[in-house]
């Protein structure tokens, strides 16, 4: 049972990242943006807070660099396919690229740069005493991981109970309508492809001062920002349906891991540690199931069905009929 929770312990820990990444790509294609450059914009958050935090010894001034570093490199994004009108597929994946190589550029002999006080964890009182939960959630958690946690409703209620949030789904859903009521479309989706670059900015800050702390140059992601892209699509763009996927990932990726550490599993001898073939295979699960998510929701009959918004990948140029 202890093995167990501390198998999910961690992966709520590492399903704080997924969340984080998820939930902003959620508000950018809420709005009818979809952006593909999650992995560059982490790896840029990722870079910047821990070179931050190295340079001033301050971890909070790393998160907020990262986010705003990944929230401007956003904005390429948006102008592209926003005011030019350009492929939001190809921009997306031309984002990755350049997001990678300048944290590349920009990170290098980073990894030397020495230890720093990162983030450090902590039990909430009362709530980690919880049987089997608090020692799971609320027990030795990064403070981001309880950042996450309110994350959640917050998201949840400003989309589906707020005016603001009406209008983030109209601007997805019918963009001509509202349009027609006043709503500056345009002015809406460049401010949630940035807020969708803030959550991503985190998201990196998260693995490089709490979950992972250091500068690992492009594994210090690890390709999340992939699985980030497919978690919006399994959770049907819903905050509450993210978490769940953010956290059940985070425990895989951690059970992934611990199996292939000891030599005997459930007292037979372990094939995973003994043959890297297979862990290889364990790997490659999580992407696997993450490419046969983008194939289904790339389906135009299956989006539809799945709740994605109408106006979702679609360029709105004033004035075309059915936009």
């Amino acid at each position: 049972m202890q093995a167990i929770i501390n198998i999910l312990q961690a992966g709520v820990a590492s399903g704080t990242v997924l969340l984080f990444a998820t939930v902003g790509e959620l508000f950018a294609e809420r709005s009818g943006v979809m952006n593909l450059g999650v992995e560059g914009m982490m790896l840029m958050g990722a870079m910047s807070a821990y070179n931050v935090a190295v340079a001033t010894g301050n971890p909070w001034l790393g998160v907020l660099v990262a986010m705003l570093a990944a929230g401007l490199l956003s904005q390429v994004h948006a102008f592209i396919t926003i005011t030019l009108h350009a492929d939001q597929v190809v921009s997306g994946l031309s984002l990755t690229f350049l997001g990678t190589g300048i944290s590349l550029v920009l990170g290098e002999g980073l990894s030397k740069a020495g230890t720093v006080s990162l983030l450090s964890s902590f039990s909430i009182p009362l709530l980690a005493q919880i049987p089997v939960l608090g020692p799971i959630f609320f027990a030795d958690q990064s403070v981001m991981v309880y950042i996450g946690y309110l994350l959640i409703p917050l998201a949840w209620y400003y989309i589906n109970r707020t005016r603001p949030g009406m209008h983030l789904r109209a601007v997805g859903e019918h963009p001509a309508a509202a349009d027609a009521l006043g709503i500056n479309v345009s002015l809406l989706r460049y401010f949630y492809v940035f807020v969708g670059g803030l959550l991503a900015g985190l998201a990196g800050a998260t693995i490089s001062l709490a979950v992972s702390p250091g500068w690992f140059s492009e594994l210090t992601t690890g390709g999340q920002g992939w699985i980030a892209v497919g978690l919006v699509i399994f959770a049907q763009w819903n905050p509450m349906r993210a978490a769940v996927g953010s956290y059940t990932f985070g425990a895989l990726r951690r059970l992934i891991l611990d199996i292939q550490g000891p030599t005997t599993l459930l007292g037979m001898r372990n094939p995973f540690y003994y043959n890297p073939y297979w862990g290889f295979f364990l790997q490659m699960i999580p992407y696997a199931f993450t490419i046969i998510v983008l194939v289904i929701g790339s389906r135009e009959a299956m989006r539809k069905r799945l709740g994605a918004p109408a106006a979702l990948g679609t360029p709105y140029i004033r004035g075309e009929r059915g936009l």
